[in-house]
């Protein structure tokens, strides 16, 4: 089941105070629903909060002396490179809008997105995600993982037979100056989360190119292919499903482009 939680050393300076006041001098709390009205207020304060800090990355393309050293440049991404890698890109439309690096039978698929200024949105995304699987039929659960904060699903898919099955995925995702990058791990690194490190240490060390023009927030930050990239034609075209968030990743509508292989 899905539920929003916050950390302690997550809540606003003041917060615990302002609770504390309430009833105090040992009277009895009214029973008419107050105590699950600040706990709902509480929640609320994890929304629209500033960017936390990334002492281990994704990176700014600020923090990062060159961006280009051990990573594929994919304009706004710098991606890792991890010998015996394979690289796709995914579009929408006409734009290249997210890279996926499969490792042996895991993967990890990379997004990036404007966001705004001074608030991260990773808080309402992971509500978008899990109400829109939830609406499928899927499960969900909120933990905090290696990443922080993140989604752990079983969505509902068909699978090639025709029967339905279920996939599990890992939705993670981290605020940055202006923007928020999103991953979908799946496989054998969502299965067994504890085998997903070289993914989730690719997440971290990704660095994002926002630029500097105007963006709305939660536009995709388009990506480009690396200039020496050695193309495998592949006209496959993930089915679509049921429209839900447009940060669901591996289950949205996202159409699969260009293969890169071996690229480290």
């Amino acid at each position: 089941m899905f539920g929003r939680r916050r950390k302690k050393s997550e809540e606003p300076e003041g917060a615990s105070d302002e609770f504390e006041t309430e009833g105090s001098d040992n009277e009895e709390p009214e029973a008419d629903g107050s105590a699950e009205d600040e706990v709902s207020d509480a929640e609320a304060t994890r929304v629209k909060l500033p960017p936390a800090p990334r002492p281990d990355g994704p990176w700014d393309i600020s923090e990062v002396s060159d961006p280009s050293t051990g990573r594929v440049d994919l304009g706004g991404l710098y991606v890792p490179g991890v010998e015996g890698m394979e690289l796709r890109v995914e579009v929408a439309g006409d734009a290249i809008v997210a890279a996926t690096i499969v490792l042996q039978d895991s993967a990890v698929q990379l997004q990036a997105f404007a966001a705004p200024r001074r608030e991260g949105i990773w808080e309402e995304v992971r509500a978008e995600v899990a109400a829109g699987i939830t609406k499928q039929g899927g499960v969900i659960d909120e933990v905090e993982g290696p990443l922080g904060w993140e989604l752990r699903a079983q969505v509902p898919v068909q699978l090639p037979d025709g029967k339905h099955g279920v996939q599990v995925v890992r939705f993670v995702g981290v605020d940055g100056p202006r923007w928020f990058l999103r991953g979908v791990i799946s496989g054998q690194g969502a299965v067994q989360p504890e085998a997903a490190g070289l993914l989730e240490q690719i997440f971290r060390d990704t660095v994002i190119v926002r630029g500097d023009g105007p963006m709305a927030p939660r536009d995709p930050i388009t990506l480009k292919l690396p200039d020496d990239a050695q193309m495998v034609p592949d006209g496959v075209q993930q089915e679509s499903v049921e429209e839900g968030s447009r940060f669901a990743g591996g289950i949205d509508k996202l159409q699969r482009g260009p293969e890169i292989t071996e690229v480290r």
